[in-house]
């Protein structure tokens, strides 16, 4: 029965690691990324349609996002859909396509973006933490209701704490990584 624990528990940190990394690529760290207009939302025909269902994104160098519209009559509405985004950059069109040019990061700039990561990191351990918590407490009712031994509690808790380690050191790792690239000019 312990198993099913463990297999939701890593089932859910799973989740945890995998928002913290959509999070980190939104965090802008000087190169331009494709993943920085992911959650952009554009009124197409009157419905909120996310950009990249609308053009094609690619990098043509490491400083230039190039948004190419299916759709040439759609710029507007692409253009003001990257302002309401609010990503801090602003779109130039020449009529066919978008450039997104991503400005030189500064020294303070990247310091403060650290943070962020930091802040992202530390919410994502202390869901992971949370996640113990309740893995903890599920084997404590399994143990309660004489479906698991005391020693079976106790190996299953050391169990779990593995767990919750390799993932933090996951999530330190990422962390790091993000900060490694945001630090490079």
């Amino acid at each position: 029965m312990a198993i099913n624990v463990e297999e939701i528990l890593q089932t859910k940190i799973e989740k945890s690691k995998h928002h913290l990394k959509e999070e980190l690529t939104t965090v802008r760290a000087g190169k331009a990324n494709a993943a920085l207009v992911d959650r952009v939302m554009v009124d197409y025909y009157g419905s909120p349609t996310p950009l990249k269902s609308l053009a094609n994104i690619s990098v043509p160098d490491p400083r230039t996002l190039m948004i190419s519209p299916f759709d040439p009559k759609s710029i507007p509405e692409i253009e003001k859909g990257i302002n309401k985004a609010d990503i801090g950059i602003t779109p130039a069109n020449d009529g066919k396509v978008i450039r997104l040019t991503i400005p030189q990061v500064t020294e303070e700039r990247r310091k403060e973006l650290n943070k962020t990561v930091k802040k992202m990191g530390e919410e994502t351990k202390v869901a992971i933490r949370n996640l113990r918590r309740e893995a903890n407490d599920e084997l404590k009712k399994e143990e309660k209701n004489g479906e698991l031994t005391e020693d079976d509690l106790k190996g299953e808790m050391e169990e779990v704490q593995k767990i919750i380690d390799k993932a933090v050191k996951d999530v330190d790792a990422m962390i790091a990584d993000k900060e490694k690239e945001i630090m490079e000019v």
